[in-house]
């Protein structure tokens, strides 16, 4: 174990809350599970858990968020934990950031760092807290959704210490933020200002976004990626001078937004957003108020998402470029379309669609309320030679197949993750598609099992690719498993929210 890995490890004298007795399913499942278990307790700090010890030895904000979705099923207790210590250093603003470091960390061990961020000062005017280093970005809000299932898993729990009721206007504030500070395009829409920020770093969509910011100098800065996983796998030298550029700028323009270079409307982002909106529809009716606003505005961002993003002739959502010229979405689809509908020729304002197919054009499919054209395109897509489910690949990729940038190995340009997997295994289950979601929650739990818990991997072999004993693998794969629990309470709560009438108010 190297100095940074001590320095994370969990406590010595540290009371293990998992109870693995009695875990479902058939003897290779319950040690699968017992497997996870284990990832995650040799991934737990104390009081929230690492993605990877030597990769990424801090608090990451959308994996914490799979985490506890996992997590709940062994311990209630930590996945509520692993939410309030990630929630505890929200921003004045709203907004819930990236990372949250570990003071015990050395710097050199993750870049960028906290004095890179510089998130006390840099950040005051947006409120960054003073007492906890930060990065000034944010991730996909996957958390409201994530809070409600948690609290699913063990109401009693949850009421008892009030666990809703606090974290719930921290939820609401950092939907505020986004749905009011981040509507750059004007159209309804929440925008990204950084890759990152999607989650999907190093996709195909952001090069053309990209391409216009003068990468930072190679000796401005030192990658500690590099460290731990092949360059052949990882960001180029020149994407990641693009990323520091956009991060310096926004760092050195108080975190405020709206005035970058980079502005992307994103499908998974949005689709998260409100998922995370009926989520929190939801956690408001269980708080005693009314839900009625919140499913009005996830219906009202769902028609804006089809709107905006939705490409009926190629059957899936498209990234728009805030900042791209219109005339550039004319252009081919990479990959050959037909030049029939919208693709080719979107006259919708504000920017352009970016001409990449990846799975964040898939990741809709997790939302009721879809019209049935859009569901009905998007399985077609997803069984399609694009990217190929159930023949060609077993696992979603994450990106074209067929494209100019498909490559099986390479950080989102083309390898499969479990947690855009994991989403389309809930919404093909939600929109019926039982066959292929099967399908899909099979593959899921064998390659997760033959890759050791990989941060993601080959979508045509399975074969691991960068870390292993990755945690949103095992926390999803937990999830998996105890899949008949899950429905049992997602079916509960479509009946509960099915009723009319609530008392108090609508907690907006």
């Amino acid at each position: 174990m190297d100095r940074t890995a001590q320095l994370i490890a969990r406590p010595t004298v540290d009371t293990v809350v998992y109870d693995p007795t009695a875990p479902p399913g058939p003897p290779h499942l319950r040690a699968l599970r017992s497997r996870a278990v284990d990832v995650l307790e040799g991934n737990w700090t104390g009081t929230s858990t690492v993605p990877s010890r030597r990769l990424y030895p801090h608090q990451w904000s959308w994996d914490s968020a799979f985490i506890a979705i996992g997590l709940r099923h062994v311990s209630p207790l930590r996945a509520q934990t692993e939410l309030e210590t990630l929630l505890a250093a929200q921003w004045g603003d709203g907004r819930i950031p990236h990372i949250v470091f570990n003071p015990s960390v050395p710097l050199d061990a993750y870049f960028p760092s906290p004095d890179f961020w510089r998130s006390s000062t840099a950040g005051r005017a947006a409120g960054a807290p003073r007492t906890v280093q930060t990065s000034g970005i944010v991730q996909p809000p996957v958390h409201a959704l994530a809070a409600w299932l948690v609290h699913r898993s063990d109401p009693g729990l949850s009421r008892a210490r009030g666990f809703l009721a606090r974290v719930y206007p921290r939820l609401a504030a950092w939907h505020r933020y986004l749905l009011h500070r981040r509507d750059l395009g004007g159209g309804g829409l929440v925008s990204v200002v950084h890759p990152w920020e999607q989650g999907m770093d190093n996709a195909p969509s952001w090069d053309a976004p990209l391409g216009r910011v003068a990468p930072a100098p190679a000796r401005s800065f030192r990658r500690a990626d590099l460290d731990h996983g092949a360059a052949e796998d990882r960001p180029t030298d020149l994407d990641y001078g693009r990323y520091v550029r956009l991060a310096t700028e926004y760092r050195d323009g108080g975190y405020a937004d709206g005035g970058g270079e980079f502005a992307v409307e994103d499908p998974a982002f949005n689709a998260l957003l409100i998922a995370s909106e009926h989520a929190l529809a939801r956690i408001a009716r269980e708080l005693g108020a009314t839900a009625t606003a919140r499913h009005a505005r996830a219906e009202r961002l769902t028609a804006a998402l089809v709107e905006r993003l939705w490409d009926p002739a190629e059957g899936m959502f498209f990234c728009r470029d805030l900042r791209g010229a219109a005339p550039a979405a004319n252009r081919e689809l990479r990959g050959g379309v037909s030049d029939s509908g919208r693709s080719g020729r979107d006259r919708r304002p504000g920017g352009a669609l970016v001409a990449e197919r990846g799975v964040s054009g898939l990741v809709p499919l997790l939302l009721p309320g879809l019209p049935r054209e859009v569901v009905g395109g998007l399985v077609a897509t997803l069984r399609g030679p694009h990217f190929g489910l159930g023949g060609a690949t077993r696992l979603v990729p994450s990106y074209d197949l067929l494209g100019e940038a498909f490559d099986p190995h390479r950080y989102w340009r083309g390898p499969a993750w479990f947690n855009t997997s994991w989403l389309l295994e809930r919404g093909l289950r939600l929109h019926g598609e039982q066959s292929v979601a099967d399908e899909l929650r099979r593959a899921a739990l064998d390659i997760a099992d033959d890759s050791d818990f990989a941060e993601y991997v080959d979508p045509y072999t399975g074969e691991a690719c960068g870390a292993t004993g990755f945690s949103w693998t095992a926390a999803l794969t937990l999830d998996l498993i105890h899949q008949d629990q899950r429905e049992h309470q997602e079916h509960q709560d479509q009946r509960d929210m099915s009723g009319t009438g609530t008392k108090g108010g609508d907690l907006g």
